[in-house]
């Protein structure tokens, strides 16, 4: 009986350790401007804005996207992407690798007549958005391991709407269902933990190396 109740009680404690940090519910960041591009997207060549509020949910989560200050009409392709080009300043990061990685197409962003914008999708997003590639090398592991996308940006549909800016439109980037799209015109930033703001729960870390955390799903 004895042996029971202590089993009991460590239980107890477990669980309560584990509910005891719960991730939160929401997350709610900002977008930054490409600066590369920053003359052809804002209205007034200097300011845009696009804010982002993600509600956790029992089964996905509901992402609310508004944009204000853009040229009126644009059209852009929202993508969840692996990696940003910017640092945590909003400025390029010297150290990005050129590839945004690990990207999926999330929804078309569409500017009004005003310069404004907003987006609503409802999917997995919050911690535990991913992809992989289940085909096996040759050696058997897998080509792509589950890789998440914590980052969130959104590209020029019209490679032309960047031209002005010195994009070169007869050497367009993917971003868009034709395969077709522009430069990239705003993404999210690196957070703390150095890894996108999708991901609320990062864990597992060196205090002294941000490369080292993890995303707890």
């Amino acid at each position: 009986m004895k042996a029971l109740l202590i089993a009991a009680t460590a239980l107890c404690a477990v669980t309560a350790t584990a509910h005891a940090n719960p991730p939160p519910k929401y997350a709610r960041f900002m977008l930054s401007p490409n600066p590369a591009f920053l003359a052809c997207l804002a209205a007034d060549d200097e300011t845009v804005t696009a804010s982002v509020s993600v509600k956790r949910g029992d089964v996905n989560d509901r992402l609310v996207m508004e944009v204000e200050g853009l040229k009126p009409n644009l059209a852009f392709d929202l993508f969840t992407v692996q990696r940003t080009s910017l640092g945590s300043n909003g400025k390029p990061d010297p150290s990005f690798p050129g590839s945004f990685g690990l990207a999926w197409y999330q929804s078309d962003v569409h500017a009004d007549s005003s310069g404004n914008a907003k987006v609503v999708i409802q999917t997995i997003l919050l911690d535990q958005i991913f992809g992989f590639d289940g085909d096996k090398n040759a050696d058997g592991t897998t080509k792509l391991p589950p890789t998440n996308t914590f980052h969130l940006g959104f590209w020029f549909n019209n490679p032309e709407d960047a031209a002005p800016c010195g994009f070169d439109p007869s050497k367009p980037t993917p971003f868009n269902g034709d395969h077709k799209a522009g430069p990239l015109a705003m993404i999210s930033t690196p957070t703390e933990s150095g890894l996108g703001p999708l991901c609320t729960n990062p864990t597992g870390a060196d205090p002294n190396d941000s490369s080292a955390f993890q995303c707890n799903p």
